[in-house]
Order: C-alpha cells, then sequence, then structure tokens
C-alpha cells in the first residue's frame, strides 16, 4: 500500500497524528523559549583560568532554532544525500552580524509550523518508499500489512539517535514505536505508519531545537559546564553545520569528549574531515550577510550582462575564494584582502572582462590588476550598491561593519535626500555627489566614516566592472581608512589588510558563532587572549577554531539557574 494514499482514513490519521505533534512542538517552544529569556540579574562565578589563556567565564545556556541549512546537511548525513525536497524556511532576524546569532531568540510562527510539517512529510515519505525502504530500514517486517514494533524499534532507534542527537530513552522510545504500531494498523501498512512516526520526529522540538542541558563541573567545584550531548551538538553544528555523526556521538556517549584528550582528539578529527568545508562557508555566507543575494537585482536597462546566474555565481565566487585560501592553503585571513587569486565561472568573466572559461576554474588577475582581494569581487561590489549606479556610502557602511564590527548609526529619519537622489545636472561622479553629505551637519558625521573607503571602489560600477570615467569625468579612486590614506582601492586593500580590527572582528564572529549567540563586554578578556593566540598563530583560521573549541570557555556554562529550567523544558519537550 502507498505511504501517500488517497483514502479518507489515511488522510484523517495522519492529520490527527500532525496535530499532536503539532500541539507537542508548541508547547515544547512556550516552555524553551521561556526558560532561554529569564529576566533577572544572572550569577556569574569566575572560572578557574585555561590551560593557555585568561579566565574563562563561559556562555549562558541557550536554546536556538537549528537553520535551514542544518536541518538538511543533518537529513543528508543519516538519510542519504536524494533524501531531499524543494523547501524554504522562513529567514532568522540577524542579531550583531550573524543569522545563526537571531536563532538564540526566533520562535515558531503558525505559517513556519506548516512548512516543517510538509517538509518532515515529505522526507518521512521519500525514506519509507519502495525506492529506498530496502536501504533504510534496517530489517523487513513479518507483514507488510501490519505493525511490527521490533523492526519498526530497531529503525526509530538508530534513526532517533543521530536525529535528536543523544540515544532515546526506553520510554520516548517506546511511545514513538506505539505510534508507528497504531498508524500501521489502522492503515493496513507497516511503511505507512513507519513514516507517520518519523514525521513526528522531524517536527519534534528534540529535532528543530538545539537546547544546551548543564551539569555540575567535576573539575571546578560550583561550576557547571555543557554535558556530553550538547558540547558534541555545539561542536557539530559549528565546524560541520550539521548535527553530530555516529563517531562524535560515541565521543559523547562514553564521556571521552568531556576530557582534555578525548575532546582534542575528536576536534582534530574534525578539523580534518571534508565536511569542515561545508562548516566554514556556511560561516561565512552568514557573516558576509549572502543571505540577501536572495533579492539581489540590477537594472537590466543598465546592467544588461548582470543576472541571476551572475548573482549565484558571485556568491559562489567568493565563498570558494575563502575555503581555498582559509582551509586548503591555511592561508593568513587577512591576505583575502591583497590576493589576487579566484575563481571564475562563464558568467563572471563576461563582468570581470576576462577571457571566457567553459566552467569553474582557478584564476588568477595579472599583477598590477585592481582586481586584488575580496572588495574587489563582484558579490561585495554588487551586492553593496544600488540596482542602478555603485553606492561609495553602502560599500563603505558594509566594510565598517562586515569586516570591522563597527556600528554605522542610521540616518535620522529627519534627513533630507533630493540633493543626493536628484542633484543638479553638473554634477557627474559619485564623489561630488556623496560630497552634499559632508554639507549636512546631521549626515556630515556618519558619512566621514564611510565614504573616504567607498569612494576607493569607485572604479567599479553598481554590477561590479571595472571603469575609469563617470560621466566622461574621470574617477579619482583616492581615499584613506581611521587615518590611512591610499591612491586606489589596491591601497585600500592594504590598509584593510594591516587594520588590526580586521581580525579582531572575524574572532568575535566566529565565536559567536560557534557559541549560537551574541558576545557580551564580560567575553573580552577572553576574546583579548583569543587575539592574540590568533596573531601568534599566523592569522590561520584552522589553528583559531582549535584554540577556541578546546579552550575551557567553550563549554564552560555562565548562569548557574539556568540548567535546571532548561532540562524542565527538555522534559517537557518529549512528553
Amino acid at each position: 500500500m502507498n505511504f501517500m494514499g488517497n483514502s479518507v482514513s489515511r488522510i484523517s490519521i495522519k492529520k490527527a497524528a500532525r496535530a499532536s505533534a503539532a500541539t507537542a512542538l508548541c508547547t515544547a517552544v512556550l516552555a524553551l523559549s521561556a526558560c532561554s529569556g529569564q529576566s533577572g540579574e544572572s550569577k556569574v562565578a569566575a572560572a578557574p583560568a585555561v590551560a593557555s589563556g585568561p579566565a574563562d567565564l563561559g556562555t549562558a545556556l541557550r536554546v536556538r532554532l537549528i537553520t535551514e541549512e542544518q536541518y538538511f546537511n543533518t537529513l543528508s548525513y543519516v538519510f542519504g544525500p536524494d533524501i531531499r525536497l524543494a523547501a524554504h524556511f522562513a529567514p532568522m532576524r540577524r542579531t550583531e552580524g550573524l543569522l545563526q546569532g537571531g536563532a538564540a531568540s526566533a520562535g515558531v510562527t503558525a505559517s513556519q509550523l506548516e512548512q516543517y510539517q510538509r517538509t518532515a512529510s515529505g522526507i518521512a515519505t521519500k525514506v519509507v518508499d519502495p525506492e529506498h525502504r530496502n536501504l533504510l530500514v534496517p530489517c523487513k517486517p513479518a507483514d507488510e500489512k501490519a505493525a511490527d514494533r521490533a523492526c519498526a524499534a530497531k529503525f526509530l532507534k538508530a534513526a532517533g539517535r543521530l536525529l535528536y542527537r543523544k540515544p532515546l530513552t526506553d520510554a520516548l522510545l517506546a511511545g514513538i514505536v506505539e505510534k508507528a504500531a497504531a498508524n500501521a494498523d489502522q492503515l493496513k501498512d507497516f511503511y505507512a505508519g513507519l513514516g507517520i512516526a518519523l514525521e513526528g520526529m522531524l517536527i519534534s522540538p528534540n529535532f528543530l531545537m538545539v537546547a544546551d542541558r548543564a551539569e555540575p563541573d567535576p573539575r571546578h567545584k560550583g561550576e557547571q559546564r555543557l554535558d556530553a550531548y550538547s558540547l558534541a551538538s555545539r561542536l557539530s553544528f559549528f565546524l560541520w553545520n550539521a548535527a553530530p555523526d555516529d563517531f562524535v556521538l560515541k565521543a559523547a556517549e562514553s564521556g571521552e569528549i568531556l576530557t582534555p584528550k578525548g575532546r582534542a582528539k575528536v576536534v582534530d578529527m574534525m578539523l580534518a574531515s571534508p565536511r569542515l568545508t561545508a562548516g566554514m562557508r556556511a560561516f561565512f555566507d552568514d557573516m558576509f550577510a549572502f543571505d540577501d543575494f536572495d533579492n539581489l537585482a540590477k537594472d537590466p536597462k543598465v546592467y544588461p550582462s548582470f543576472t541571476g546566474v551572475t548573482v549565484q555565481d558571485a556568491r559562489e565566487q567568493t565563498l570558494r575564494t575563502v575555503v581555498d585560501h582559509l582551509i586548503a592553503k591555511k592561508g593568513d585571513y587577512r591576505d583575502l584582502f591583497t590576493t589576487r587569486s579566484t575563481f571564475m565561472s562563464p558568467a563572471l568573466a563576461a563582468i570581470y572582462n576576462v577571457p571566457a572559461v567553459p566552467s569553474w576554474r582557478p584564476y588568477e588577475f595579472p599583477e598590477g590588476s585592481p582586481r586584488t582581494g575580496l572588495l574587489t569581487q563582484i558579490s561585495f561590489l554588487a551586492g553593496h550598491a544600488h540596482p542602478g549606479r555603485s553606492s561609495p556610502t553602502l560599500r563603505g557602511k558594509a566594510l565598517r561593519e562586515v569586516l570591522l564590527c563597527q556600528t554605522v548609526p542610521r540616518p535620522p529619519a529627519n534627513v533630507d535626500f533630493s540633493a543626493v537622489e536628484n542633484p543638479s545636472s553638473t554634477i557627474k561622479t559619485q564623489r561630488e555627489r556623496v560630497a552634499l553629505h559632508l554639507k549636512n551637519p546631521v549626515c556630515a558625521g556618519c558619512h566621514k566614516i564611510t565614504d573616504p573607503m567607498g569612494l576607493a571602489l569607485e572604479n567599479f560600477d553598481g554590477s561590479g566592472a571595472y571603469r575609469t570615467t563617470e560621466k566622461g569625468e574621470s574617477i579619482d579612486p583616492s581615499g584613506s581608512l581611521d587615518g590611512k590614506a591610499f591612491t586606489d582601492v589596491v591601497g585600500l586593500g592594504k590598509a584593510l589588510h594591516d587594520h588590526p580590527q580586521l581580525p579582531q572582528c572575524l574572532v568575535r564572529r566566529v565565536y559567536a558563532y560557534g557559541t549560537g549567540g551574541p558576545t557580551s563586554s564580560d567575553d573580552k578578556p577572553l576574546l583579548d587572549y583569543f587575539d592574540k593566540q590568533f596573531a601568534a598563530e599566523g592569522y590561520r583560521l584552522p589553528d583559531l577554531l582549535r584554540t577556541m573549541v578546546l579552550s575551557e570557555a567553550f563549554g564552560e556554562v555562565r548562569d548557574e539557574r539556568a540548567p535546571a529550567a532548561t532540562s524542565a523544558a527538555a522534559g517537557a519537550a518529549q512528553r
């Protein structure tokens, strides 16, 4: 019998099962949200020193939704890469420059819940369909038209361990098996019942949410640490952008991951794995706010060569450049802003005005080329420009906020933009246009910190194509960055390379991303330590990752009251 049969009884049974799962999810979301947003003053205990660092404070316990990419990466590992659907979950709120930070305060709306249910139903259907069941279900039922609790338990126990990121308790497993059995008997189809049980697991908060749990730290009296499974999840979602695999879970089950030697063994394996590439692509995609590219478009009359394929390839070019330089070659992070090495695609070649290539190829711009570093790639230039023209202000603002972790204030509500949007016909260049901002005292303060470096990128139009003139006038690409003057974009790249806040910003973003939430002023001593280590290690990302995840701070818990609340909420999630 087909799992997606059209009988009225089958549909009503499945609806009832989904309604029950939806109620459980909503109840658990409320409970988990409550414990992650407690009011009142937190008691912060001073932690002992890291073996190689300063005093640690750790992080507060957090509860967050997994991202869409983490959802499908996990399912790909558990069930195989062909078990995938075209689904798009609602975006999260960007917090301190990262969507990952917003995941710690995200809720689940009714429409999101419907999307999760539709996706879960489709995934479960594919897992148990005739094409996949023999590979994915490790046993055959005694009768395909009736329940088989032993066979169902064998599948659900193994899958549940990977989906829930820890072994299922006997009581929880028994409840899920009974759900599979009841539906199998009513539908006269073992696989239909199994699929409904799996669907329920895929919309469970145990799968959709990562809830930190703490336990007393035996090495430091009075302190709390993440338990083994929470630490395993934190490591895996950070480094691999997916739930822990069997190796990492076994290290959690044995407790090995909680020992310095055991954690080092797990971390070194994870850093050496090809899956690190996926994890770091996800991080930089988040840091560079490439989710905005989903809505990026240019005026086709102004930039006819800029297409939807250009948008996709520009994003991919930068991610390939970053991963190749930082992971494959283990290069200096700062050199990303001066390197001429990158990758080229047919769609990008047209805008870069280089010889066409048949497919993605490594490419190096020649000596003397103005194309040096990420600032001169189409992703940055087109991503921070208007649909029909360039924008020194948007580019300078992005450089400050994305790469230096500085906040540029929003313009006051009463600012008159008419002189800038509709300037005199005698104004031909963007340098002349933005100079109007500096004549307005209300605007001048902010534009002094964005425009001087943004103007150095004016040799590139709103699509990222190179030019030397604008409306017949020669472009002046000189500028300055925090007192460092330069004559062109190459000089800007060097000034950014040498800016002390460039690597410091990366450290802050990496730590916030890895621990699942924004940093605070309490983290400053620890971040200062990571900054020094990053510099001492040659600004190499793999070394920074290892230093961070092996520090006690990565697994220490700051708030002593949160563990009980989170444990209570986790219990509610399993009921």
